[in-house]
């Protein structure tokens, strides 16, 4: 028994880390997209070409390490409920990720400054970015933190 409890905290303690790591990568994609202004400057382009940089990065991380992360965790802790609740959110996520890339293959060189609407459009991603986040803490809190002081289940 403590055997598998040091294996769960080897295989699972990078998790944290890695959550961590992305939630830092969140509070800077934040900060990044409080600094924009629909203005045409250089300053302008500049804030606009990074918010879409960590825009990128952040929804790359998301799919391509922290749900497998956190589901895998949930395979091997036997949490069916939480694997459920991960198939009925992720439909949502992908959702706001696809609306995520398609402002960044428009934007992320900056040329989408003189847009009309561009504000609108900031204003309704910013709100669908409030959803993702709300909805991967949910998915942090079931799939992750539940499991911290569990053992793995033996097959």
């Amino acid at each position: 028994m403590l055997e598998s409890c040091r294996n769960a905290q080897e295989r699972w303690g990078g998790v944290h880390l890695l959550i961590d790591r992305w939630l830092q990568e969140r509070h800077e994609l934040i900060n990044a997209f409080d600094q924009l202004r629909v203005e045409n400057s250089d300053d302008a382009r500049k804030a606009l070409v990074r918010f879409c940089e960590l825009l990128l990065d952040y929804v790359s991380a998301g799919h391509f390490e922290i749900y497998e992360q956190l589901i895998g965790e949930a395979e091997a802790f036997g949490d069916e409920r939480g694997i459920e609740l991960a198939r009925q959110i992720y439909p949502r996520i992908q959702v706001i990720t696809e609306v995520a890339l398609a402002f960044n293959d428009r934007c992320d060189q900056g040329d989408c400054l003189n847009s009309p609407g561009l504000e609108g459009e900031l204003q309704r991603l910013g709100q669908l970015l409030q959803e993702r986040f709300e909805l991967e803490d949910c998915l942090i809190e079931v799939l992750h933190n539940a499991h911290q002081q569990q053992p793995v289940a033996t097959a």
